[in-house]
């Protein structure tokens, strides 16, 4: 079953997923990359959104100029256009305050099960 999405950047990324042969149908897990301007910040904001089914990693990354901390929060989910929106919405909520934003999310694709002859 070929799905389509909107014409942004999730549904450009879910895509090239499908095409190049993802079962979007299967959990995975996902990371989402959030960046700030210091390390307490980076910090803060992964204790906010820390929980028992979402990783969260601080490191110094040094890729967006003035935000130079990244938060890679890692969840498994089904890789849905809807629910990666909203789950990007929320990481943006919390990281506004402190100065952060988000700066996409990526994910390793999952073939479809083979069929046993």
């Amino acid at each position: 079953m070929t799905l389509t999405f909107p014409p942004d950047d999730n549904g450009d990324v879910l895509s090239k997923l499908q095409r190049g042969g993802d079962d979007l149908s299967l959990s995975r897990d996902i990371e989402f990359s959030v960046v700030f301007p210091s390390e307490p910040d980076a910090t803060a904001f992964a204790k906010l959104v820390a929980a028992s089914d979402i990783r969260v990693e601080v490191g110094r990354a040094d890729v967006v100029p003035g935000l130079p901390w990244d938060v890679t929060v890692t969840r498994k989910m089904v890789p849905d256009h809807g629910e990666i929106g909203a789950f990007e919405a929320k990481l943006l909520r919390t990281a506004s305050p402190l100065g952060g934003r988000n700066d996409g999310w990526g994910c390793f694709a999952q073939a479809p099960a083979r069929a046993q002859h």
